[in-house]
């Protein structure tokens, strides 16, 4: 039976989530040299940009945040880089809290067994390390961009520890997702921890993402939900739960985008 409560909530949670993304992408900008966006216009064009993912390939994202913000005079390479780098560092992000499911089994973590809880722990402890120090953080951010083929900007050569800063904020964005997830899950009835849930939404994420063939990773990100849910739900039941995930989650990012785009439609300039 529905629960409406925690599925409005997790709704609303799965928004405030967007909005942060949006937010994080805005202060890269402001951190790569750019102006300060007022917040709504960066969940506008983030937002807006943000369905670029539905084509195929993972380079429409970028370029509408770059086409888009250059019309708020933002430029290029600025926007560019701040999308490139919000991508690289949230993609870690996920793949350290979906370390959960892809070493335990989706269990606990304290219910691991010991070569794979030893594996796991040393992987995220490897991970932050790398990121936390400026001189590895900035080669791979260097080769991230070589990867994408743009131009690495020149100010983000000159800051210092934003590696860490930018890891912590985006896992905490990536545990509002996962709560958010969590709270659908038990909005249906289901039993079920948050450790149990929550890693298999991000490494269902990361799935779907490096799948470059797959338009938002659809088909792979929801195949990955259904293999990951397994110890907790049955295999049709998961099937269903996969599927609605990706409507709750599309459905939830396109409101707030009408809701933007009218509204700067109809205030006067």
């Amino acid at each position: 039976q529905l629960d409406l409560i925690p599925l409005t909530i997790s709704c609303f949670i799965l928004a405030g989530g967007y909005v942060l993304s949006a937010a994080l992408w805005g202060w890269i900008v402001c951190d790569l040299g750019g102006s300060a966006l007022p917040l709504l216009t960066s969940v506008r064009v983030f937002l807006i940009a943000n369905l670029g993912r539905y084509i195929p390939g993972k380079v429409w994202q970028i370029a509408g945040l770059a086409y888009l913000a250059k019309a708020e005079g933002i430029p290029v390479t600025v926007a560019t880089g701040a999308a490139i780098l919000g991508q690289g560092v949230s993609l870690t992000a996920a793949t350290l809290i979906g370390i959960g499911t892809l070493f335990g089994g989706n269990e606990l973590w304290w219910t691991l067994t010991w070569p794979s809880s030893m594996v796991a722990f040393g992987l995220a402890f490897a991970i932050i390390g790398i990121v936390s120090m400026p001189s590895s953080f900035h080669g791979i951010v260097k080769a991230w961009f070589q990867l994408m083929r743009s131009e690495l900007p020149e100010k983000l050569g000159q800051r210092r520890n934003l590696g860490f800063r930018w890891l912590v904020l985006y896992v905490l964005n990536w545990g509002i997702y996962c709560t958010a997830f969590w709270l659908l899950y038990l909005s249906f009835g289901e039993g079920g921890t948050f450790m149990q849930l929550g890693p298999a939404f991000a490494a269902s994420y990361v799935a779907g993402y490096l799948a470059i063939f797959a338009p938002a990773g659809a088909g792979i990100r929801e195949g990955v939900l259904l293999i990951l849910l397994q110890p907790v739900m049955a295999t049709e039941t998961a099937l269903v739960f996969a599927i609605i995930t990706r409507l709750w989650t599309t459905t939830t990012e396109l409101i707030p985008v009408l809701v933007l785009v009218v509204r700067q439609r109809i205030t006067p300039a």
